[in-house]
């Protein structure tokens, strides 16, 4: 049963992922309801990655492909300022207990799903697009990164406040989140490797096969839905997981 059910929650993160860019460990998170965070939070980095790197292949037209396009309005600031947050991030994994990571992101996804149903259409900031602002932006989504798995909520967020075009804002934020999943993995795993026994990598054999389907099925769907529809569903969805593990974190 415990396969299943992950299989499903997989599958449409995935889904969401490869529609959005973004938004795969949002729903991912769900795993937190039968898996504890220690193993949660490293296996959703490790298919979000997975998940880029398919999503990014098949988008490859659309990503940054010169250094103009990398910086400063590109991902390049945000990548780098990433990575000064992520050991923060890691360090939060692995010494607060449970209840508070799983508290801490039901508390982000419920932020971040009612800022994006209801932030005004016109709502736009001016002159927060540079290479400071995205240092700034990256460093905060590298450190909630590490301990979530999350760590495009501040760059999606930034790209949004921006009102960029949807090719824009994926062409940063994806990069973005690649890079500091594996950055975050590599650094969980260098410092605390009893974290990757073999139930975390018989899990993740078992995820990928289901995770990849679902971000074919959400690149092609980002090609021939109304994304804004699509995404109005998916963050009431998320809205209601992250009022779930409010809860569960409450009651535990």
């Amino acid at each position: 049963m415990l396969y299943f059910e992950l299989a499903l929650i997989l599958f449409m993160a995935g889904l969401m992922s490869g529609l959005t860019g973004f938004a795969f460990s949002a729903i991912g998170a769900l795993t937190l309801f039968l898996l504890p965070p220690i193993t949660a939070v490293p296996l959703l980095q490790a298919l979000s990655a997975c998940n880029q790197m398919l999503s990014l292949g098949k988008l490859r037209k659309e990503m940054p492909r010169t250094w103009k396009e990398w910086w400063p309005g590109g991902p390049g600031p945000a990548i780098l300022g990433g990575l000064t947050g992520v050991q923060a991030g890691v360090w939060l994994l692995n010494n607060l207990p449970g209840p508070r990571i799983v508290l801490a992101l039901g508390a982000l996804i419920t932020i971040y799903s009612i800022y994006s149903l209801f932030k005004p259409a016109g709502l736009k900031i001016h002159g927060f697009g540079g290479a400071p602002s995205g240092f700034v932006v990256g460093a905060l989504g590298g450190a909630i990164g590490g301990f979530t798995a999350f760590p495009g909520l501040t760059v999606v967020v930034w790209t949004g406040l921006r009102n960029l075009p949807k090719s824009q804002s994926r062409a940063i934020v994806q990069p973005f989140i690649l890079t500091l999943q594996i950055l975050s993995l590599v650094t969980n795993g260098m410092q605390h490797p009893k974290n990757f026994g073999m139930p975390f990598w018989t899990i993740l054999a078992l995820m990928i096969p289901v995770v990849l389907p679902g971000t074919l099925t959400g690149v092609w769907l980002y090609h021939r839905v109304s994304e804004l529809d699509f995404k109005r569903a998916c963050f009431i969805l998320l809205g209601i997981a992250g009022v779930g593990l409010l809860i569960k974190a409450l009651l535990t």
